[in-house]
């Protein structure tokens, strides 16, 4: 390493975000720049470790102590080599990826882990202000036409792993631009939209083939498909959500996230304004079900919108401030966060279980009734005593995701499920349908934005080999492998 004691003479920084008054005034990323220096000098705290259990944290198999030791000799060219050596958009990962490979770090054991997310997206964000990211397309084309059905991160990742092994890859996706959850799940604030825009770009100047608007199994039949393609690679994701069947479920003025998300990333693409969209949380009392990221986002949203009051409701006790000794290093830290919407306000309520919405005589949700509960033998119990009220004119429900829809294309192309209902895949990633694959979500179940890049490039590699024989792109992940996180 460049400094073998910079980890004893520095210690952790991280940007400081924008101030909460003026950054509610908008929906730009919240944090402030980070200088080139002070990002070299926590390069430096990366120590010689001997086993870099990073990389072993990052599903992707990041090369982490090699790009920080590059930023640390001012060889920024040279790190985002390594970076997207394994790494199709440390773009997206660098700014939304919670950091497992920050938990797995050595040096978190008993200090604080050296800032590998911040470097990450510093690097790829001056690779792209220099103009060092730039098409890469194939030497030969091979004359195979693979479909990849979803442009999330696992169908992206797919796509141009097999567009640069020379095969004809199409993206095809039922929503009108291309992202999936990127585009139209997560807000503005935590990721701008041009960041994936211009991957577009590299990508079709590379040779994929994007089709929106097209859903698959309706507007192109299984049996099209299958005629035109020499493979199929479902990427889906996990887009069936959970609901919460509790009596008053039927009030006007409760909906999904994936409900209320989109709309305000559909005014930052100018499509609409924030008065025109059909559900806000403006002049509202909002009560958020979920405690994870996807409430986090709903929080964030409604405060920019104008929220009266946000509480955000999660069934589990709070967790600790410290690794409980059930949670030790190098697994990813299950202790309390606290995540930049939740900076910006609202109130967060921990072992409360939803036992029925309120509404008035017109249908609409005027309230919810909860209660107390805790953990008895592995079973909630309902505390006596403790049922009470709170107000809410919206409620949104952000209890994660059951995995893909079971109708339609999935039916049609055949494909047997898993015991967790999610497209069954052997150690290659098919499925028993022929020249079917699955990576990402829609095979693993809902998880994060780096294991969904991890399977979409792995899910290439079985693709070219079984189109070709053999492969030269990096296989990174199997179905089997589990995570530190």
């Amino acid at each position: 390493m460049g400094d073998v004691k910079g980890f004893l003479k520095h210690g952790r920084e991280v940007p400081s975000r924008r101030p909460v008054p003026v950054r509610l005034l908008d929906w730009k990323e919240v944090y402030e720049p980070f200088p080139a220096r002070a990002l070299q000098t926590q390069a430096s705290r990366c120590m010689d470790c001997g086993i870099p259990f990073c990389n072993n944290g990052c599903p992707l198999g990041n090369l982490i102590p090699d790009w920080n030791d590059l930023v640390y000799r001012d060889r920024w060219r040279d790190a985002i080599d390594r970076l997207h050596a394994t790494n199709n958009f440390p773009e997206f990962t660098g700014r939304l990826c919670p950091a497992p490979c920050e938990g797995a770090c050595v040096l978190g054991i008993n200090q604080d882990p050296v800032t590998i997310k911040q470097v990450e997206v510093s690097i790829i964000d001056r690779a792209w202000d220099e103009g060092w990211v730039t098409p890469v397309p194939p030497s030969v084309t091979t004359g195979k036409k693979v479909a990849v059905i979803g442009s999330g991160p696992a169908g992206l990742a797919a796509a141009q792993q097999l567009t640069r092994a020379g095969h004809a890859a199409v993206v095809f996706e039922r929503a009108d631009r291309i992202g999936g959850l990127l585009r139209y799940g997560i807000p503005e604030f935590k990721m701008e939209k041009r960041h994936v825009d211009r991957r577009v770009e590299q990508m079709e100047a590379e040779g994929t083939e994007f089709r929106t608007n097209v859903n698959v199994g309706v507007d192109v039949s299984v049996d099209q498909l299958r005629a035109d393609f020499d493979a199929v690679v479902l990427a889906g994701g996990a887009t069936a959500w959970r609901d919460l069947p509790v009596p008053g479920r039927e009030l006007d003025g409760i909906h999904q996230a994936m409900e209320f998300l989109p709309w305000s990333n559909r005014v930052q693409e100018g499509d609409l304004t924030l008065d025109d969209i059909p559900i806000t949380a403006a002049d509202k009392d909002v009560v958020i079900i979920g405690g994870g990221d996807t409430g986090a986002d709903c929080l964030g949203t409604a405060h920019r919108h104008g929220a009266r009051s946000v509480t955000q409701l999660e069934i589990m006790p709070r967790p600790s401030d410290e690794r409980p000794d059930a949670n030790p290093w190098p697994t990813f830290p299950m202790t309390y966060k606290v995540t930049s919407a939740h900076e910006e306000g609202g109130d967060r309520v921990y072992a409360v279980n939803t036992e029925r919405f309120v509404g008035d005589d017109d249908g609409r949700l005027r309230a919810l009734r909860l209660h107390e509960v805790e953990l008895v033998d592995g079973r909630f119990e309902k505390v006596e005593g403790s049922d009470r009220e709170l107000e809410c004119q919206l409620v949104l429900l952000a209890m994660g995701f059951l995995g893909p829809p079971k109708d339609g294309l999935l039916d049609e192309l055949g494909v047997d499920l898993d015991p967790r209902t999610n497209v069954a895949r052997d150690a290659d990633f098919a499925t028993n349908v022929d020249g079917v694959f699955v990576a990402g979500d829609m095979g693993r179940g809902q998880s994060l934005i780096v294991w969904a890049i991890a399977e979409g490039r792995s899910a290439a590699a079985a693709v070219d080999r079984w189109l070709m024989g053999q492969t030269a792109l990096p296989s990174i992940v199997a179905p089997t492998d589990r995570p530190l996180v």
